[in-house]
C-alpha cells in the first residue's frame, strides 16, 4: 500500500511539477491546467526565459553579396551564442514539458513562441471553441450544488476546481457572487451556518481561501459540539447503571431481596 501510493504521488509529481520538476502534458484535457502551471514555472526558473515564449525569436544574420541571410550555426560567434542562449532554454523547457506522444506532433516547430502558439491552436481552438468552453463553464457554475453523500471536503474541492478552471478560461465573478455560491451550495444540514456566516461576514471582502477557512471553522465546531453531546449522554448512562448498582449493593447488604413477578 504504501509502495502504491508513493508511485501515486510521483505520477501527480510528473503532471503537476514543483520546483525541481517541469509540469507534463499528458493529454489534450489537462492543458487548461499545465498552460496555468507551466507559465508559472518558467517565470519562476528566469522570466527572460519566458519573454522568449511570448516574443518573435532573435534572429542571427550575416551579409553576403550585399544580401542579409540566416547565419549559418557553424559561423556563429560567442556573442551570437549567447544571444540565442535563452530563447533555446525555452524551446527545450517547453518540449520537455510535453509527453512523448504530443511532443511527436510538433516536432516541426523550431522556437519557443512558435512551438506556444501551435499548442494553443491545436488545445483551445478558435475563438468559438474558446466561447464555447467558457458557456459551459458558466453553466456548472451556475448549477454547482451539493451532492447527496458527497463530504464537505470533496465539495469544496470540487468548487476550488471549478473556479480554477473558470480562471484558467479567463472567466471572473466577483467575490461576493463566488462566496454566495458556495455557501448556497452547502447542504442543508448548513442552513443556520450559512445564515450567521452571510450575517457576520463581509462577502465582499473575503476572498473564497478565507470563506472555505470559516467554514471549515465551522464544521469542525460542529463536530466537537456533537463528541460532547455523545460523551454527556454516555456519561449520564454510565451514572445511571452506577446508581443503579450501588442501590443494589446498599439493598443486599441490608438483606432486603426483591423478586420480579413474572409479566402477563
Amino acid at each position: 500500500m504504501e509502495s502504491q501510493n508513493h508511485n501515486q504521488y510521483q505520477e501527480l509529481d510528473v503532471v503537476m511539477g514543483t520546483t525541481t520538476r517541469i509540469p507534463r502534458l499528458m493529454s489534450a484535457d489537462g492543458f487548461p491546467e499545465w498552460k496555468y502551471r507551466i507559465e508559472k514555472y518558467i517565470k519562476m526558473k528566469d522570466f527572460k526565459i519566458w519573454k522568449c515564449v511570448i516574443k518573435d525569436p532573435v534572429r542571427i544574420t550575416t551579409t553576403v553579396g550585399g544580401q542579409v541571410v540566416e547565419k549559418k550555426i557553424e559561423n556563429y560567434t560567442d556573442e551570437d551564442f549567447e544571444s540565442v542562449e535563452e530563447q533555446e532554454k525555452a524551446l527545450a523547457i517547453l518540449t520537455m514539458a510535453l509527453s512523448p506522444v504530443i511532443a511527436q506532433g510538433f516536432i516541426e516547430y523550431t522556437s519557443a513562441k512558435a512551438l506556444w502558439e501551435a499548442l494553443i491552436e491545436v488545445y483551445e481552438g478558435n475563438k468559438d471553441m474558446r466561447e464555447s468552453h467558457q458557456d459551459m463553464l458558466r453553466q456548472r457554475f451556475n448549477m454547482f450544488n451539493y451532492v447527496p453523500g458527497e463530504t464537505l471536503e470533496a465539495q469544496l474541492q470540487r468548487f476550488t476546481t471549478l473556479k480554477t478552471e473558470m480562471t484558467v478560461a479567463g472567466i471572473f465573478y466577483i467575490k461576493s457572487e463566488i462566496n454566495k455560491k458556495l455557501l448556497n451550495a452547502l447542504p442543508k444540514s448548513w442552513e443556520m451556518n450559512v445564515a450567521i456566516i452571510k450575517k457576520t461576514k463581509d462577502l465582499n471582502r473575503l476572498s473564497l481561501a478565507e470563506v472555505m477557512a470559516v467554514i471549515n471553522a465551522c464544521d469542525i465546531d460542529d463536530k466537537k459540539r456533537e463528541m460532547n453531546h455523545v460523551n454527556s449522554y454516555s456519561a449520564a448512562n454510565l451514572g445511571i447503571s452506577s446508581n443503579n448498582a450501588l442501590s443494589f449493593f446498599s439493598y443486599s447488604s441490608a438483606g432486603l431481596s426483591f423478586t420480579t413477578s413474572p409479566q402477563a
